[in-house]
């Protein structure tokens, strides 16, 4: 296995909570307990993550 940077593994970090804000507003909307400004502020949160992730490219 090789090692990764520091700057590598903030990258993966961002992409992975990027895609768990996206699953997350999509298994609570389907159970019915997501309210929509608690929606926006995940959803918001995970294109953060995705903008940080693109911009360290």
């Amino acid at each position: 296995m090789e090692k990764k940077t520091v700057h590598e593994m903030i990258s993966i970090i961002f992409k992975a909570v990027t895609l768990a804000m996206g699953v997350a507003v999509a298994v609570l909307s389907c159970i019915g307990s997501l309210e929509p400004q608690t929606a926006v502020l995940l959803l918001g949160i995970g294109l953060a993550c995705a903008g940080a992730a693109m911009l360290a490219k």
